[in-house]
């Protein structure tokens, strides 16, 4: 490494009960009109109602727009907007899992100035204008994408593009792991998994690795490994403890990949998610061993993942990198065992005669395969999806 670059959100709050500042931390950014980003799911569960108190206490006008739904398409981008523009918000709340929050950094910027379409903003860098005060409020212990300058949306019928800039990264996050007691299993199982994906693929991403990415990596993949198995299970589900620790370890996973960018587990995951609704954690889930499978023919990927084997595994020793990195796939996989995700392509309606649409649009996804530490050609992604079929 010669030289980094560092950037993430400003300031970030992690407690139970946390959300109930926001109406003082939006008044502290200046906004006085605020409107919440979230989904249905979020709405029903009455899980925003301290944040909304605070604000009413704080006397913001407040305006809800509740449509986000998965992988979400550009329509809900502008319709939030309008609803953004119509409320004549001059702060952004992002309340939810990862679809909201991806909205909510697009709002807060095509809310602001408001000049540029969003089809220009696509890409590293191209976003352009003054975005409005943003706080994010994840719900989910996964994407990491209150600290991230990262939104990603589903284009055309499946294509997923990300808008990558630095206008993006939000003012505040607020980690309240109150807000993710309720969640069911299978959302904090995939969230989680992500999580550590996060985590593992910033630490041996090929552009970028840095000492920061590295240690922020390290911890949260600690933190992660440490208390997946616990939320999962019934009686840790609504340990709050274990439930701060997976929301600072997603946290700390977003730091890191926001400024060490993931890889192929990714690329090959945003198909899958893309054509079949598969929920993104679990898209990652499904392809993580098989990409890392992949990867071991790199032998600088072989050490790297005997490195972070040492934290999965603390206090064993492994007689080469090939074991310690076998040794990290292998309990990769037993934490998705212990955790019960799908294990199989076909588990979610894939069958071999979709695989190369997959790693066709797989292909599509070099902004993210150029970071892979093994080339990554079609007939390996082929390949791949075949072993996780």
């Amino acid at each position: 490494m010669t030289g980094l670059s560092f950037e993430t959100t400003r300031r970030v709050y992690c407690e139970p009960g946390a959300s109930a500042k926001l109406g003082t931390l939006m008044t502290e950014l200046g906004a006085g009109r605020v409107l919440l980003v979230t989904d249905p799911g979020v709405m029903k569960l009455g899980l925003p109602q301290a944040a909304l108190d605070s604000l009413q206490a704080a006397g913001i006008a407040t305006a809800i727009y509740d449509r986000t739904e998965a992988d979400p398409p550009e329509k809900l981008v502008h319709a939030a907007v309008a609803a953004a523009k119509e409320h004549r918000a001059d702060g952004i709340v992002g309340f939810g899992g990862g679809s909201s929050m991806d909205i909510a950094k697009l709002v807060a910027l095509m809310g602001g100035d408001g000049g540029q379409p969003l089809a220009e903003m696509y890409g590293i860098g191209n976003a352009k204008g003054r975005r409005l005060p943003l706080v994010q409020v994840p719900t989910t212990a996964g994407t990491g994408s209150e600290v991230t300058g990262i939104s990603i949306i589903t284009t055309g019928e499946s294509e997923k593009k990300g808008v990558v800039s630095p206008l993006l990264l939000p003012d505040i996050a607020l980690l309240d792991a109150d807000l993710t007691l309720g969640l069911p299993r299978g959302v904090t199982a995939a969230t989680g998994v992500d999580a550590m994906v996060h985590a593992i693929e910033a630490y041996t991403t090929k552009h970028k690795k840095n000492p920061i990415s590295d240690a922020l990596a390290r911890e949260a993949l600690r933190l992660l490994s440490r208390n997946i198995r616990t939320v999962c299970s019934e009686a840790g589900a609504k340990d709050r403890a274990a439930r701060s620790d997976m929301l600072l370890g997603a946290m700390l996973a977003g730091m890191a990949f926001a400024n060490a960018p993931v890889a192929a587990v990714h690329a090959l995951a945003y198909p899958v998610g893309g054509h079949f609704h598969v929920p993104h954690g679990l898209s990652n889930a499904l392809m993580l061993p098989h990409v890392l499978r992949f990867n071991l023919e790199s032998a600088t990927a072989a050490a790297q993942y005997a490195e972070l084997a040492g934290i999965l595994l603390p206090g064993k020793s492994f007689a080469s990198a090939s074991a310690g990195a076998g040794a990290l796939l292998a309990e990769l996989e037993s934490i998705i065992d212990d955790v019960k995700l799908e294990k199989q392509l076909r588990q979610v309606g894939i069958s071999h005669n979709h695989l190369p649409m997959l790693a066709k649009d797989a292909m599509n996804q070099q902004r993210l395969l150029v970071n892979n530490p093994r080339e990554v050609a079609y007939d390996d992604a082929l390949r791949i999806y075949e072993q996780a079929l």
